[in-house]
């Protein structure tokens, strides 16, 4: 193979991580900018509409997760074999991952036609809630058949380490659902006004484009891998090997999904507005945390490459490149949020008990940042090198073990201005857990690393 081939093994670090992780941070950036989007068309018509959407969003994360789980074993295993100069095991991960990502999809749409009205109803007696969260949680479920399909595409480019392609892919999607957006939720130009339903609506068609384009160039341009459909079994090393890595993942995820679902099981207990605060908080700070994932992206294949290769050298350096990385970015997030928290809540069309809420909450909150770059790029040398359950670990632990009791005690305890603070104590619990996971890993496995003869 030529150098340009082998540019996960032979590149300069530091040049391949940030010529691969700005494409990804790109799209990753404009995926924040579309979901923000939507709840700020939302709040236009009310807080009840806000409330209805922030409902749905652990769903979202759910189907976000399984998604991500799946695309992530894809590309950690694609990487993995590539190093290990296995063209036909690396194949049949791409094969593979798709025809996962399509039945993935089958559980999403049937719990999107039986399960959205009972999920709506167990949270809110408020009829226009529970009508608004309906339409929004089915429209979303049952069409996310291309978002399942287009990220899995995107995660085999960026296992051979082509970043381009999924920035493309992203970014048609996400242009697409913020042009969208107003024309269905407000009635623009002769479109119909369908208000929450709009939002939902202009998503899926922003993911069927994207999906479009992936698929295009999927199977019209040449490859590191090859997707083979016709003729395809299901192999159960194959199976194995990425639900290894892409369940942890999957199942890290989906805690998110959990902790936001009891969060708002508390939150609810003091009002809709403490519900729309940390609904308006994740929406935001994915603006600082998206860029964190794209460089996580960006760096997990040549983690992983160099790592099949046996490149000791080269996997230490990546991964210390991203966490000096991930410090900066966090740590320019936590000045903007401690600073002017007024002028992230501003465009929310906010009330002022929103803002009596949420100015204090931002700053809050947003002191677990720091301690986050730590384990979000921690657990990223965890999936690459194939230990996801080192991650699903750390995962449970910062939030499951960490912020849920927390919130909880203090909720009952000191009322809702300390619940916030869960998630930085939460961050800082994990860090004694995540320096030890990170030592039995160099000293099982990284330490006596030789390349292969």
């Amino acid at each position: 193979m030529s150098a340009e081939q082998n540019k996960l093994g032979v590149m300069p670090v530091g040049k391949l991580m940030f010529s691969m992780a700005i494409p990804a941070i790109i799209s990753m950036i404009i995926h924040s900018l579309y979901n923000i989007v939507d709840s700020i068309f939302v709040a236009q018509l009310g807080q009840q509409a806000l409330t209805a959407v922030n409902l749905v969003y652990p769903v979202q994360m759910l189907q976000v997760a399984a998604g991500v789980g799946t695309g992530i074993g894809v590309n950690s295993l694609i990487a993995r074999r590539l190093g290990e100069g296995n063209q036909a095991a690396a194949d049949s991960a791409a094969t593979h991952g798709i025809v996962l990502s399509v039945l993935t999809w089958v559980l999403f749409a049937l719990f999107g036609i039986f399960g959205s009205a009972p999920y709506l109803k167990a949270y809110s007696d408020d009829p226009v809630v529970v009508q608004y969260g309906i339409q929004y949680c089915a429209i979303v479920l049952i069409g996310t058949l291309p978002n399942f399909v287009g990220v899995t595409i995107e995660k085999i480019f960026q296992a051979t380490g082509n970043m381009i392609y999924p920035m493309i892919i992203s970014t048609t999607a996400g242009v697409a659902n913020l042009i969208l957006d107003p024309f269905f939720i407000f009635g623009l130009c002769g479109f119909p006004k369908l208000e929450v339903a709009g939002a939902a609506v202009a998503t899926v068609i922003g993911q069927l484009l994207g999906c479009t384009v992936a698929l295009v160039l999927l199977f019209t341009k040449t490859h590191k891998v090859s997707v083979k459909l016709k003729g395809f079994r299901f192999s159960k090393i194959s199976v194995r090997d990425i639900y290894r890595v892409g369940l942890p993942t999957m199942l890290m995820q989906s805690i998110g999904s959990v902790l936001n679902t009891f969060l708002n099981g508390i939150l609810i207990g003091f009002g809709g507005v403490a519900v729309n605060v940390l609904g308006i908080y994740f929406k935001v700070q994915s603006f600082v945390f998206m860029p964190v994932f794209g460089l996580n992206q960006g760096v997990m294949p040549i983690m992983g490459y160099n790592y099949g290769a046996r490149s000791k050298e080269r996997l230490l350096k990546a991964y210390k490149l991203a966490l000096t990385a991930a410090f900066g970015i966090l740590g320019t997030g936590l000045l903007i949020f401690q600073l002017f928290p007024h002028v992230l809540l501003m465009p929310f069309n906010p009330t002022q008990e929103l803002y009596d809420l949420g100015v204090p909450a931002m700053r809050t909150l947003s002191l677990c940042f720091l301690p986050a770059a730590f384990g979000i790029m921690s657990s990223t040398l965890f999936q690459a090198t194939g230990h996801g359950t080192m991650s699903l670990a750390m995962s449970i632990l910062r939030q499951l073990i960490g912020v849920l009791p927390v919130a909880f005690l203090f909720a009952k305890t000191l009322g809702l201005a300390a619940v916030w603070y869960a998630f930085p104590i939460a961050e800082c619990l994990a860090i004694p857990f995540c320096i030890i996971m990170l030592r039995r890993l160099w000293v099982r496995e990284i330490r006596d690393m030789q390349p292969h003869a």
